[in-house]
């Protein structure tokens, strides 16, 4: 197989000493660019996480009639739980993977890294991250469904049922259904063994979080929801026990 070049990627430093990482995928035709302003935001109170936004490659997208744009693969239908590109999957994965890797080897452990993405980027989330040999400090997951259900269960790691999950859902989404999601975050609980997470509990399982009224995008009470939950996936190290 041809060697897979690195993904490039833009990366927002933290504020403070950096102690964790956020690895961040974007959606269909978008870039790592188009959620600088998010990262920016959400770094304000979380000071010492680094963010990684990569770009997609751009390839031919089926869906949109051959059109070439920024993917993490390939569309064939937007009636997304059917026939997948698994082959484009699972090279992605790899690319991801190797951001994952360039943070541990530059002294970030996999317990101080969240991966995340949205809609292309967040099924790439779930299947890079319930794979990964290491065990990751959380996922986060907006607009999006879990691919290749499948494979997944033969794919997934021993460790993944203990990673936190933030999943985020708009109720008025017409590309990613809210069925589509909410069927998606039922299969990672009920077939991969994630527990139930409960809203003041230890930060475990699946947080499936509705929006009222959102469509194929965010709002500032999901990207607050998601900063207070970062603050628990990823919480400060005080100097004390710096190394």
């Amino acid at each position: 197989m041809a060697a897979i070049a690195p993904l490039k990627f833009l990366t927002v430093p933290a504020l403070s000493r950096h102690t964790a990482t956020v690895i961040f995928l974007h959606g269909l035709g978008d870039t790592g660019n188009g959620w600088k302003p998010v990262a920016d935001m959400l770094k304000r109170e979380n000071p010492h996480i680094k963010w990684v936004l990569p770009h997609a490659p751009s390839m031919p997208v089926t869906g949109n009639g051959g059109m070439m744009m920024p993917a993490w693969f390939d569309i064939y239908s937007f009636q997304l739980d059917t026939r997948e590109d698994q082959a484009g999957m699972l090279k992605t994965v790899h690319s991801v993977n190797q951001l994952i890797t360039a943070e541990v080897d530059a002294g970030i452990p996999a317990n101080r890294i969240v991966l995340g993405g949205f809609s292309q980027g967040g099924a790439m989330t779930l299947l890079t991250g319930l794979s990964a040999e290491r065990k990751l400090a959380g996922l986060v997951v907006l607009s999006s469904w879990l691919p290749m259900q499948e494979k997944i269960k033969a794919m997934v790691s021993d460790h993944a049922p203990s990673v936190p999950i933030f999943w985020g859902q708009g109720t008025d989404d017409p590309l990613v259904r809210p069925s589509l999601a909410e069927r998606s975050a039922k299969f990672v609980q009920e077939h991969l063994r994630f527990p139930v997470t409960t809203p003041d509990g230890e930060l475990k399982g699946v947080s499936y979080n509705t929006y009222e009224g959102v469509g194929h995008s965010t709002n500032m009470k999901e990207l607050e929801d998601l900063k207070a939950w970062l603050k628990r996936a990823l919480p400060p190290i005080p100097e004390s026990d710096a190394a």
